[in-house]
């Protein structure tokens, strides 16, 4: 299982479930699992076949470079985080 935790904007799709746990080995794995316990999340966190912009996710605590090709090992932290603007 790997545990997902909720950004505070997707919470409504979750019903206020800050974390999940799901099984899956990919984070596009990740989001199948999230859409078939809470439908329409997808549309939110992807743009076609890959994030949206803007958004990026973590592992373990490491942005990913690979998007949604990115391996989730069991056990392992999956967070989505939205891009930080600065200047």
């Amino acid at each position: 299982m790997v545990k997902v935790f909720i950004p505070p904007l997707l919470r409504d799709a979750t019903g206020g479930l800050d974390q999940v746990e799901v099984s899956a080995v990919t984070v596009r794995q990740v989001v199948s699992a999230l859409e078939s316990h809470y439908p329409g999340i997808r549309e939110r966190l992807c743009a076609g076949d890959s994030l949206r912009p803007g958004l990026a996710v973590a592992v373990n605590g490491t942005v990913s470079s690979v998007g949604l090709l990115q391996k989730v090992p069991d056990g392992s932290e999956v967070h989505f985080l939205p891009a930080i603007g600065g200047g």
